[in-house]
């Protein structure tokens, strides 16, 4: 990877980031509010926030799985193919300790951007009728704050020092 290719990669996703962003905000600015002014979420959704209006919202949703899909499954797609070939090339690893080392390496990655991108597209993706309100909520959270404070902690557990530290501090709280 080139410095070129990380800086045309970053560009590109920040502007289609902004640009679906700014043609969902105008979307909903168009909308009229007339009833509770409440959100029965965590923080303010696009999907809870559309359940307030007294608007049609056919079009707003229609927009969201014709925008949300690619921009959830192409990424997905690309790591998906990206441990595809991560995977090929362990397995040609010539010992097992070297192959145990890479899979252990890549396993807690893989374990985040899989809950990541599952409970995102559970909240966007599957159809509002086959979800409820309490496990949607969950499912948002698992994705805004689970996924966030348990990278850190994943990745500091693969760090020796930092493991022997939790076991010393774990074992004297036992004993």
């Amino acid at each position: 990877m080139t410095n070129r290719f990380c800086v045309k990669s970053v560009t590109t996703c920040w502007l289609l980031g902004h640009f679906i962003s700014f043609i969902t905000t105008i979307a909903l600015s168009r909308l009229n509010f007339c009833g509770s002014n409440i959100i029965d979420h965590v923080y303010c959704d696009l999907v809870p926030l559309l359940d307030l209006s007294c608007s049609d919202t056919l079009f707003i949703n229609l927009e969201i799985y014709v925008l949300g899909a690619p921009t959830v499954m192409i990424p997905t797609t690309i790591i998906v193919m990206s441990y595809t070939y991560i995977v090929i090339l362990i397995l040609r690893v010539p010992s097992s300790t070297g192959r145990q080392k890479a899979f252990s390496t890549c396993s807690s990655h893989l374990i985040v951007v899989s809950i990541f991108y599952w409970a995102l597209v559970s909240v966007y993706i599957i159809p509002p009728r086959e979800q409820t309100g309490l496990g949607n909520k969950i499912l948002s959270l698992l994705y805004t704050a689970f996924t966030p404070l348990i990278n850190p902690i994943i990745y500091s557990l693969r760090n020796k020092d930092i493991k022997e530290a939790v076991q010393k501090a774990f074992h004297k709280h036992i004993m």
